[in-house]
């Protein structure tokens, strides 16, 4: 079983995505804060989406698989579609919101003996940002497949 699962193109295009867009934004704050921040990696948010391009990489990879007309790939371009919706508005409005309530408790610092921990800011995307992330999920999902022979009819 855990064999089949290390072996499964669909999961190594999805990760591979994902890892990509990581590095992808660890190299750009790199250069443009000159300095090496692995701490970045557990941070969400920046260009690209690393959540849309593992989404698109899933759902391309599925659809390459089982067809596109597969209730299967409908399914996977349905879950896509909500993270890039969910990246792009949802979590973007919340980080606003959190960038709000750390000025506030910034202003109030002196007034309270234990300020409230710093709420993480940077967590929704861009459209531009999502958009990038779904073309660079897509284009590893056909690199993936193009480097990894799939056998006829595997799902």
């Amino acid at each position: 079983m855990l064999t089949a699962f290390l072996h499964n193109v669909t999961i190594i295009a999805a990760f591979a995505a994902y890892l990509t867009a990581q590095l992808i934004k660890l190299l750009t704050v790199a250069v443009r804060e000159k300095r090496f921040d692995a701490d970045f990696l557990n941070r969400h948010g920046g260009m690209p989406s690393s959540h849309t391009s593992t989404a698109a990489a899933c759902a391309l990879s599925v659809g390459l698989r089982t067809g596109f007309d597969s209730p299967v790939f409908a399914v996977a371009f349905g879950l896509v579609s909500l993270v890039m919706i969910d990246a792009q508005s949802l979590r973007r409005s919340v980080g606003a919101q959190a960038r709000l309530l750390n000025r506030l408790a910034e202003e109030s610092r002196g007034k309270h003996e234990a300020p409230p921990a710093k709420l993480t800011e940077s967590l929704g995307h861009t459209r531009t940002e999502v958009f990038v992330g779904a073309l660079l999920g897509v284009t590893v999902a056909w690199l993936t497949h193009a480097l990894i022979s799939t056998p006829a009819g595997a799902a």
